[in-house]
This record gives structure tokens, C-alpha cells and sequence, in this order.
């Protein structure tokens, strides 16, 4: 009985879940130059940003659901080591997203500051002379 049960832990846990289709979403290929970039450059790469962003969080429910599920098929019975196992795999997979999420928003970002310093309008001519202070 054991044998059947270690067995069919092991199946569920190599099987295909409901969820395997997750797949990492493709950060944007390439953040312009905030020095050199024109305002439509910027608004494309932001939109990109955004939308690299609404596929991340698509991704890691994706992740969540396909550990969940694993876990579900792998039964009441599951050992701590394979359990240990999916939680250490999911954790891997989000941990990576997360990171390239933030490398691509603070890329983004910084050319955001480059552009609007670039672009940002002079400062006013103050025609007032200082006060005296004699």
C-alpha cells in the first residue's frame, strides 16, 4: 500500500498540472535612452513596461495555481521533502520574475529621470536684484 501511495505522490508530482502552460512573460528588448529619446519613445516603452508588468502578475497567479494544484494531485499523503520540493520551485520561478520585474522598472525609471531632466524647462529669470543687507 505504501509503494502505491509513494507512487502516486511521485506521478502527481511529474505528471502535467492543469496550470504547466505558465510561461514567463518576454521583458521588453530594449528602454531608449532618456538623453536621446523623444516623448513618443518614452510613452511606447512606458506602455511596454506596463504591459510587462500585467504579464508578470498574470504569470506568478499562473505559478500559484500550478503549485496549488500540484500539491492538491499529490495528496493528503505528500512527504516534506517533496512538498519542500514544490514550494522551493514555485518560490524559484517567482523570486526570478519578481527580480527581472524590478530590473526592467528600474531601468525604465532611470531613463524616465534622464528624459525629464534632459527636457525639464529652465528655471525663471528672476529680474529682482538681492537684498541689501548692509
Amino acid at each position: 500500500m505504501k509503494l502505491i501511495c509513494a507512487t502516486a505522490a511521485l506521478a502527481a508530482l511529474t505528471a502535467s498540472p492543469v496550470y504547466a502552460a505558465c510561461e514567463a512573460p518576454v521583458a521588453p528588448s530594449h528602454i531608449p535612452d532618456g538623453n536621446t529619446a523623444t516623448m513618443k519613445d518614452m510613452v511606447a516603452s512606458q506602455q511596454q513596461v506596463v504591459t510587462f508588468n500585467n504579464a508578470t502578475n498574470s504569470y506568478l497567479d499562473c505559478l500559484k495555481k500550478e503549485h496549488d494544484s500540484a500539491v492538491q494531485a499529490a495528496g493528503p499523503d505528500i512527504s516534506s521533502k517533496d512538498r519542500d520540493k514544490l514550494d522551493k520551485d514555485e518560490a524559484t520561478k517567482h523570486n526570478a520574475a519578481v527580480d527581472e520585474l524590478n530590473k526592467v522598472a528600474g531601468e525604465f525609471n532611470e531613463q524616465v529621470r534622464a528624459f525629464k531632466a534632459k527636457n525639464a524647462p529652465p528655471p525663471p529669470k528672476s529680474d529682482a536684484k538681492p537684498a541689501d543687507k548692509g
